[in-house]
This record gives structure tokens, sequence and C-alpha cells, in this order.
């Protein structure tokens, strides 16, 4: 597959992926989420109530909460009862995520495909195009680790010992963008609702997750994939990212830190991409999304692959044929005057 078709092909998965995961019940049919599929190493919201798949996150939150914390605060044996369930929703999602790792983020999760589709029509409006400043970064990056720390594992276990509201159960569901917008997607709009006779925490939650909803949904419009670089799940993912089969190789090469294109690509503004090589993927913000790949102008200098086998590898012809449709930074190329479809 060449860098070209790989890029042509990825909005379509990423298409399917959202229609499936938003709506897919009437698909597999209702139980399916709660019966095979509670472990998806993707932001599908358990909140749908249409969908054939939910994530990891939540599962962690509330056996932590329930299971974990409770059981620490009653001075109870730890038991198989306690321990497995929360083994097994690991387990299970280190299953699913093991071969394909983080091309789950680039490829598959409705919410990384909503915030491309805000991109690309801020891009068509000629909206200003916007990059997290070159000193911001390392902090960005180290958000969804405390994200990770605090809202999946610490806030759940505190709450099932009873030192926070019941409703620190599951801290980072009750603000989880994808909450919003796959329950929208639905035609279900109680997810923004302040909820009738609830407590503080609730009410600043709600708050808090409309708020964090809107807000990035307008960055998202000149900024590439802002909700990404805070999400625990691409954390997650990282964790095993160095013994994941599929993988980003570099060459090196006398040229590959001359041009920047690589990085220019990048919806993660890795800038570690054009001045390292190696044979696994650079940082841990990289979605394997492969545009580095589709946008580097040197033969066989980038490639993504499965183990030792290479499944996607640069090319100057791919290169030519991307940049006649779009810019690195995602910016479309105008159509020349007298052309059909594109082309003189």
């Amino acid at each position: 597959m060449s860098p070209f078709t790989m890029i042509r092909l990825r909005p379509w998965v990423q298409a399917i992926s959202f229609v499936f995961l938003v709506w897919g019940a009437g698909v597999v049919g209702h139980y399916s989420a709660d019966k095979i599929s509670g472990a998806f190493p993707a932001l599908s919201c358990a909140y749908d109530q249409e969908n054939s798949a939910y994530c990891v996150l939540i599962p962690i939150q509330h056996q932590l909460h329930h299971r974990v914390g409770e059981a620490l605060v009653k001075m109870q044996t730890i038991t198989a009862t306690v321990i497995l369930p929360l083994l097994f929703t690991l387990l299970s999602f280190l299953a699913f995520f093991v071969v394909l790792n983080k091309a789950f983020c680039g490829w598959l999760c409705p919410l990384g495909t909503a915030q491309e589709a805000l991109f690309a029509i801020g891009q068509r409006f000629d909206l200003a195009f916007r990059r997290v400043p070159a000193a911001w970064r390392p902090k960005v990056s180290t958000l969804k680790w405390l994200v990770l720390a605090l809202a999946i594992f610490a806030l759940p276990l505190i709450s099932g010992m009873g030192a926070l509201p019941h409703t620190f159960r599951d801290p980072w569901c009750q603000v989880c963008p994808s909450r919003v917008l796959t329950t929208l997607a639905s035609g279900d709009v109680t997810q923004l609702a302040l909820p009738l006779g609830g407590d503080v925490s609730q009410w600043v939650f709600v708050a808090l997750r409309d708020l964090g909803f809107g807000f990035g949904a307008v960055f998202a419009l000149s900024f590439r994939q802002p909700f990404c670089r805070i999400c625990p799940m691409l954390a997650l993912h990282a964790l095993l990212r160095r013994v994941a089969p599929l993988h980003l190789a570099k060459k090196a090469s006398a040229r590959c830190d001359k041009c920047g294109l690589c990085s220019k690509a990048c919806p993660m503004d890795i800038d570690a991409i054009h001045r390292e090589h190696g044979p696994k993927a650079f940082t841990a913000d990289c979605t394997l999304c492969g545009r580095c790949v589709a946008f580097c102008p040197e033969d066989g200098t980038l490639s993504l692959r499965l183990g030792p086998v290479p499944l996607v590898t640069s090319s100057a012809q791919s290169f030519a044929r991307m940049t006649r449709k779009q810019s690195p930074e995602g910016k479309p190329k105008p159509v020349p005057k007298g052309s059909i479809k594109g082309t003189v």
C-alpha cells in the first residue's frame, strides 16, 4: 500500500468506525457493549445508548471505586472477586490493542475523527491555523499522564474509600468530550443538562463537561487534535508502545533533518520525528496516523511496520500526489480555474 492510498483509506476507516461505534447496537444487538466489547481501546462512550462498544476507561474507574476502594475501607481481604475483574478489564484491553496499539487513536476513535472533521472545516473556511507553541508542548504532553493517574486511577479509588463523593467514581467519564459527542450523535441531549436535585459535584462535572466540549470544539477548528493531547486513552496505549508490533520506523538519512515536512504534517506537533531515527514510534503522543509517512519526500526513509513487515513506506511519488491535494498542515490546495475535480 502506498502512503497516498493509506491517507485516502484512513478517513473511510474512521467514518465506518464512527458509525459502528456510535450507532452499531442496531446491528450487533443491545447487549454486545456489556458482554463483548467492554474493553474497546477507543473513546466509545458507555453513556451512548445506541453504541456497539464502549471503552475501557469506565470499567477501570468503576471497579477501582466499587471493588478495590470499598474493599480497602472495610479492611476486607482482597480476594479474586476484587482483583480478577480489574485484571480482566486490563488484560482484555491489552489483547485488543497489542497489535494495533495507538492506531486505535489515529484510525478508529470517534472523538479523533470528529476533531479532524472540525479542523478540515476550519481550513475550508480559511480560519487561522495555529500550533501549540514549541515551549509549551512538553508541558501539554504531560497532562495526559496526570489525567490518567488522577482521573482514571486515584480519584475513583479514593471515592470508593469514602473520602470523596460517589460522583467521583468515574471522574473522567463525567467530563469526557466523547460522552457529549456520541450521545448528541445519537439524538440524546440529556448529557448536556444540569441534573435536577443533584449535589454540587454533579453540577460542577456537568458544567465542566459542557464547557470543555464547547471550547474544545472551537479550538479544533484551528488547532489539530486538541483533546488527544490530554487523553488518558492515548496515555494507556503509550505505556506499551515500545513492545507493540505496529510502529513507525525511520532510516538514517543525510537529508531527513533538513525539510521538517514530517513534523509539519504531524497532527500532534511531534518535532522529534525529523531529528531522530529508529525502529519504534517516536513519542507517547504519536497516534500512528501515518501522515508523516505520506508527506516524507524520500523513498523508504519513513515506514509504518507490523513487526519487520513494512505496510506503508514513504516515496517521492506519493509525496507529489499528496502535496497536490493539500499542504502538510492540512490546508486544502485551491482548485485551479477551469479544472474538473481538482485536475487541470
